[in-house]
């Protein structure tokens, strides 16, 4: 599945998974391919785990989120078409929607702020570590260079996300580079980071359109808790031999 091009393996739980499995599913060329692997497990809460290419868990995916609430509902597992999912960081709200789904991030908070290179960094807590740069133009930027550098500095011990973001007349666009797999069409995480900067640095608010390469969605921040709302579609369903 795949949701603004970022894309994920999703497997049905209960499974076990060794790193190497994750790493191998995720190989664009002699596995899957994809920017993560999701297993979503049925039960009351829906449960969702969910690991970076480089087979590192991670603490929360938005767009992941969303795909794992359209596949639970898509199946049948739940009735309504609100409902929550056991994440790693806790229960989120979604909801499957006719034109896409919209799923609860979180409450987006600001961690501190610090500099790499003379750039000013925006740390945002969303259920994992964002670091969020503002810049003239995203599509100048080395995103796969400068993002790493960033995401993988001393200064962050277990690693950091990174986007680099503009705010205009459409709203916020950026592009990031995700810890564990690198530049990706989207983060969902990291748009609503990059929506909370805005909201902060640019006075946006109600519901803010993030455009990323792999298309567009919407960030509504309601009450302190952080709503993304886009696409969620199927690639391909299929079968790996030998697992």
């Amino acid at each position: 599945m795949q949701g603004l091009g970022n894309d994920f393996v999703v497997l049905e739980g209960p499974v076990s998974l060794e790193q190497a499995d994750i790493v191998a599913l995720c190989d664009r060329r002699r596995g899957v391919g994809a920017d993560g692997v999701l297993v979503v497990t049925a039960g009351d809460p829906i449960e969702m785990g969910y690991w970076n290419a480089d087979g590192s868990p991670a603490e929360m995916c938005g767009n992941g989120l969303r795909c794992i609430a359209r596949y639970a509902h898509d199946r049948g597992w739940v009735r309504d078409p609100e409902f929550a999912v056991q994440t790693p960081v806790g229960l989120r709200r979604v909801r499957v929607l006719d034109d896409g789904v919209e799923a609860e991030i979180g409450t987006p908070s600001v961690t501190g702020h610090t500099t790499f290179e003379g750039e000013r960094l925006h740390l945002i807590d969303v259920g994992n570590p964002h670091a969020v740069v503002v810049v003239d133009d995203p599509s100048e930027v080395d995103v796969p260079t400068l993002g790493e550098a960033i995401g993988t500095d001393s200064q962050f011990p277990t690693g950091s996300n990174v986007e680099f973001m503009k705010v205009d007349a459409e709203g916020v666009t950026m592009r990031v580079w995700e810890r564990g797999v690198g530049e990706t069409s989207a983060c969902g995480t990291g748009m609503v980071a990059a929506a909370f900067v805005a909201t902060k640095t640019n006075k946006l608010d109600g519901s803010i359109t993030v455009n990323v390469p792999g298309g567009q969605g919407q960030v509504e921040i309601r009450d302190g808790t952080a709503w993304l709302k886009g696409p969620a579609d199927y690639s391909f369903r299929g079968s790996v031999e030998g697992r």
